[in-house]
């Protein structure tokens, strides 16, 4: 099993950028979206994520070497692609069928699952305060998301079909971060993820429509460019925190990435009201807000007895 070096600051920081990041996707996702269909989008996103990783790594001297990977790690670093891409297709169309709030919401399932993951697979542990902390976090978003989960129960059959597609998402997706952080007993979470963004572009190349990306104007392409490099980023700041902490409390920081995503849409929606509609908070959301922020820090910041106080 893989264990981690213990830098848990670094891992710390590595989750808050990806937890931006992260935040701020579907927004630009749901705008490319009005000019794009979903597959040309993931091919795009995998594509820059793997020219721009493939030219660090080999300026680096650092791209892989594949006689390192055994017969296992094959099997699953081909897991972690299909799981990744099968994240993609599925949170992206739920995405085209619902609204950048509700994706994000929906896909905290992911982090939920990495988590209890993380417990059964790795054996990591929760203390008591731990658990208190997935007590509250759990509270923060039934009280938080109490308008969001009405809407499911009430909304037409495309946004309860968008919003299951979100769900599958989430569920390939804790698969191919389980994984990914198996595969870092072989090679580094740079080379793991060259290698995942390459299959990935195979996947998706005879779907995607490559000949209008060059129809577009000038903010959807710049747009379009930032969710490559936010790809790059997000996912290579995971995989690396996953390197230095535990994957329960990486997927605790995780958490807060709805409260990200629900704050820039109110910017965005001031500063573009044409762009996205505001989210409406009431006092009991902004509640939850807090019971949600407070129970992911309980979880992510309680060390274990004996587990490292530094970075090295």
């Amino acid at each position: 099993m893989h264990y981690s070096s213990g830098r848990w600051r670094l891992g710390l920081a590595l989750s808050l950028l990806t937890v931006s990041l992260w935040g701020v996707l579907p927004i630009a996702l749901k705008v490319v979206l009005q000019t794009l269909d979903v597959y040309t989008v993931i091919w795009f996103r995998f594509l820059v994520s793997f020219v721009l990783l493939a030219t660090y790594l080999g300026m680096r001297g650092q791209l892989p070497q594949l006689g390192k990977l055994s017969a296992n790690g094959w099997k699953l670093l081909a897991i972690a692609t299909l799981m990744l891409a099968g994240n993609y297709f599925f949170f992206m169309h739920g995405l085209a069928l619902t609204s950048a709030a509700n994706t994000e919401v929906i896909i905290q399932l992911a982090t939920v699952l990495l988590g209890f993951g993380g417990l059964v697979i790795f054996q990591e542990r929760y203390n008591l305060q731990q658990w208190m902390g997935v007590s509250v976090l759990t509270l923060g978003y039934v009280l938080f998301f109490r308008a969001q989960f009405t809407n499911l129960i009430t909304s037409t059959s495309t946004y309860i079909f968008g919003s299951s597609l979100v769900v599958l998402g989430a569920v390939v997706w804790a698969i191919y971060a389980l994984a990914q952080k198996q595969l870092l007993q072989s090679l580094s979470s740079a080379q793991i993820m060259l290698m995942i963004y390459g299959g990935c572009v195979v996947l998706f190349t005879p779907l995607a429509k490559v000949e209008t990306i060059i129809t577009l104007s000038n903010f959807h392409l710049v747009t379009l460019f930032f969710c490559g490099l936010n790809t790059l980023i997000a996912y290579g700041a995971f995989a690396e925190s996953l390197e230095h902490w535990e994957a329960s409390r990486v997927s605790a920081v995780l958490a807060l990435a709805p409260i990200f995503t629900l704050i820039s849409v109110e910017v965005t929606s001031l500063i573009a009201p044409n762009l996205i509609p505001p989210e409406r908070l009431t006092i009991l959301g902004v509640f939850g807000a807090f019971l949600v922020v407070a129970g992911s820090i309980a979880i992510a910041l309680k060390k274990n007895r004996g587990q490292g106080t530094g970075d090295r």
